[in-house]
């Protein structure tokens, strides 16, 4: 999915309105420090989101479909943050680095960057072609380093910034093999990223969920998005990188 390129205009009242080709989307002008969530969808996206909404910060949230678009918008308002969001596909360089400009253009450049994009499924070593196996990869490990390559030069050249990458399968599977490779491959893509930019400011950390998500239980999205703030607000030199978090323990 190619996301076409966004304009925006000052309207009345300070208002901001984005207008892509596949619609409008109007939101409140930029406050505070500014967040991007990369896969917005319920469960952990919109929990960060909300999250982050809470402290003040504007969020630009990012999704493949429209629907979920709509969700992680209510989701920040109802919150009392500011939305901005976007149609954006992890799996397409140009669709995803179109839309990061655009939450630019609308907000600044992020305080925080978190991605949140997975392609989850099971299958076991063999049970999928080549170019299904990379298709997994497109979205769990090659969209975070697009993503983080495109803005954290920008972040380090603001005064730096976080930058959060949603990680699982501590321990890889066969029952999970496409997952457990790409997890495992964001985890490496996290070394590297951090140091490139770490020296420039910019925090990177990953933060491996050891476990299902799920409402209520101890892997409530909300309570994940807890360590995703305390992350993100730790000064340099007190930076964590690697955390896994599995519902009782923070390693």
């Amino acid at each position: 999915m190619r996301w076409p390129s966004c304009s925006f205009e000052r309207v009345g009242g300070g208002r901001v309105v984005a207008r892509p080709a596949l619609g409008i989307i109007e939101r409140m002008a930029p406050s505070m420090s500014v967040t991007f969530v990369i896969g917005a969808g319920p469960g952990i996206g919109q929990a960060v989101a909300r999250r982050f909404a809470r402290e003040g910060s504007s969020v630009a949230v990012l999704a493949r479909s429209q629907a979920t678009v709509d969700g992680a918008v209510t989701a920040v308002e109802e919150a009392g943050g500011t939305a901005l969001g976007l149609l954006a596909d992890a799996a397409d360089e140009v669709s995803l680095r179109s839309a990061l400009d655009a939450a630019v253009e609308g907000f600044g450049v992020p305080d925080v960057l978190v991605y949140n994009a997975a392609w989850v499924r099971y299958d076991r070593p063999g049970e999928l072609s080549a170019a299904e196996l990379a298709a997994t990869l497109r979205v769990n490990v090659v969209g975070a380093v697009s993503a983080v390559a495109h803005l954290a030069p920008r972040m380090a050249a603001a005064g730096g910034g976080t930058v959060l990458l949603t990680s699982g399968m501590p321990a890889p599977l066969a029952a999970a093999t496409s997952l457990s490779i790409g997890k495992a491959g964001l985890r490496a893509a996290r070394a590297v990223l951090a140091e490139e930019f770490g020296p420039r400011g910019v925090h990177i950390a990953a933060v491996t969920v050891a476990g299902p998500v799920s409402p209520g239980s101890a892997l409530d999205p909300d309570r994940i998005a807890e360590h995703y703030a305390r992350i993100a607000a730790q000064p340099a030199g007190q930076w964590e990188d690697d955390v896994v978090f599995d519902g009782e323990t923070v390693k």
